[in-house]
């Protein structure tokens, strides 16, 4: 499955700036089916797995934690996408139409707020205007975020520290995505960054 069946656009959708007119971000606003968000968060989990970190991003909390290996299994029941690691424990997502039982059905008010109302891919700039961020980041029904994808960044380590020099090759997970999900060719751009480490002016 590619974008083109989607109708994703390649370039994005909306530009955001930071008050004094820098560019802080490019997103990608993506389909709501959850056909499509199966789709691409498998691809995510079972195709680059060793590099991203996710989880919630809610305010006065950020997680961005590693998977602990490969899934075992990914499933989908009931509008609910579960990835489970074999010795790391696994979560669940809401990416659809959550019914409940027969014998106990969703109250309708609980499922549109389970129900996600936004997912995007983004880019994030420095206030230079160079890419700083790349990732993934969907909300529910009210305007959560329920997950947070950052995809490998040149500028830093998988332990986290900062990356002396940038290793742009870090850049593949956010090009195979784009390439896959939004139509895009690799881009110099993405290597003209400085990262997190600035120098003084």
């Amino acid at each position: 499955m590619k974008a083109a069946g989607w109708g994703i656009r390649p370039e994005p959708g909306e530009r955001q700036y930071r008050e004094d007119g820098t560019l802080a971000r490019e997103i990608w606003t993506l389909p709501l089916e959850e056909a499509f968000l199966e789709a691409f968060l498998r691809d995510l989990f079972e195709n680059h797995w060793p590099g991203i970190r996710f989880g919630p991003m809610i305010q006065g909390a950020a997680y961005e934690w590693k998977c602990p290996g490969a899934p075992e299994r990914i499933g989908l029941f009931d509008g609910y996408l579960t990835v489970m690691f074999a010795n790391g424990g696994h979560f669940h997502l809401c990416i659809g139409e959550n019914r409940g039982s027969p014998a106990n059905p969703a109250d309708p008010a609980l499922a549109a707020h389970r129900r996600p109302s936004l997912a995007q891919i983004f880019r994030g700039f420095d206030r230079d205007g160079k890419p700083l961020t790349w990732g993934f980041e969907l909300w529910n029904g009210k305007g959560e975020n329920g997950l947070s994808v950052f995809f490998p960044s040149p500028f830093l380590n998988d332990d986290d520290t900062l990356a002396d020099p940038p290793d742009f090759g870090r850049l593949s997970v956010w090009r195979a995505v784009a390439a896959r999900w939004l139509g895009r060719a690799p881009e110099h751009l993405d290597e003209q960054g400085r990262g997190f480490r600035r120098t003084a002016s």
